[in-house]
């Protein structure tokens, strides 16, 4: 993590007034980032129903594996409330932050979690393959496909002419695989509006990124291609969104694109039934004082904000979330007969 001194009061209005972030924006930003944590914590609970007291992730009412993003929510919504609508998002298998905030409907995306056929894949694809064509959000579960993929998208919009923008959301250990060296050139090589944000949340699942990276950061290899790139804290959406809305501007302007690698920290294991043996106790309580969520609410009661208006966002999303899961729990199972439907045979 890098360790600063914290903003005062003047430098952080100052920052806010620059980036035209009033107090509307950052409320926006709060209850986008607690929704997130409120939905994810709300699935983990859901998911070890039937699972206990032997976890086994082939039973329940969730099946399969899980990848939370607790922890992760301010990279997110620092970019993505950047995006239009028909930009283009490629997420990875840890996909429901990256969903919630590009404005994925609450209420399928749980469906499609549980399996249900009123889901965004109608139950087919389950939490790791996510599908929105209205708001273009896609994922998979293919460790470094989100670069190539979204790779094309940006290409498709330098060759149309289109005003959009395509990122790329991977983490450090994706960043390792070939495919994050061959989008880097070709996107350099051709100046496409591609941002690729890497989630350095410091482990490959439990391998720490140190074994086996020969540079620090990935943001170095898109340096190394003429890319521009930033290396920035993960836990703060005010310096995610600032980065990232300069890197988007400058790609909608036909500059190209930009790697943002945001340093962060996964609060709970890779996947759930994860035994973490891999980091200690003391290290997660370490990045959990800098919560990214507890770090706004901080900000923004120095700033003036009222407890009352923070429980009321509170609520409120947690009655949203609530809604989405008891959506998901009372819609029925795809029938015997979709089976083969809406599926490449």
């Amino acid at each position: 993590m890098m360790w600063r001194p914290e903003y005062t009061i003047k430098d952080l209005n100052y920052i806010l007034r620059k980036n035209e972030l009033d107090k509307d924006r950052l409320l926006s930003f709060y209850r986008k980032m607690y929704t997130i944590r409120y939905f994810e914590e709300s699935i983990a609970k859901k998911y070890y129903e039937g699972k206990v007291p032997q976890f086994n992730m082939a039973s329940g009412v969730i099946r399969g594996e899980m990848h939370l993003a607790v922890g992760q929510e301010a990279i997110a919504v620092g970019v993505e409330d950047n995006l239009k609508d028909d930009d283009v998002v490629v997420s990875t298998h840890r996909p429901h932050h990256h969903a919630i905030a590009k404005g994925v409907d609450l209420k399928k995306l749980a469906a499609e979690i549980f399996g249900k056929s009123t889901g965004l894949c109608k139950g087919k694809g389950g939490h790791m393959h996510l599908f929105d064509k209205s708001k273009r959000f896609s994922c998979s579960g293919i460790v470094g496909a989100s670069f190539p993929q979204a790779l094309g998208a940006a290409f498709a919009f330098n060759y149309t002419g289109t005003n959009n923008v395509a990122v790329a959301f991977a983490g450090e250990g994706a960043a390792n695989h070939g495919t994050f060296a061959e989008t880097l050139n070709i996107a350099s090589a051709w100046n496409l509006p591609l941002i690729i944000v890497i989630e350095d949340n410091l482990y490959a699942d439990s391998t720490p990124k140190s074994f086996v990276m020969s540079t620090t950061h990935h943001y170095q290899k898109a340096l190394a291609n003429n890319i521009q790139s930033f290396l920035i804290n993960g836990n703060d959406v005010i310096e995610v969104y600032t980065v990232a809305n300069y890197a988007i501007k400058k790609a909608r302007s036909g500059f190209g694109p930009t790697v943002i690698e945001a340093v962060t920290y996964r609060l709970r294991g890779h996947f759930e039934g994860d035994s973490e043996e891999y980091r200690t106790k003391e290290e997660v309580e370490l990045w959990r004082k800098i919560d990214p969520i507890s770090f706004l609410e901080d900000r923004m009661m120095k700033l003036g904000y009222s407890n009352e208006e923070l429980n009321k966002i509170r609520k409120d999303a947690e009655n949203e979330v609530n809604e989405a899961i008891k959506f998901a729990e009372n819609s029925p199972y795809p029938s015997e007969e979709d089976a083969l439907r809406g599926v490449f045979a």
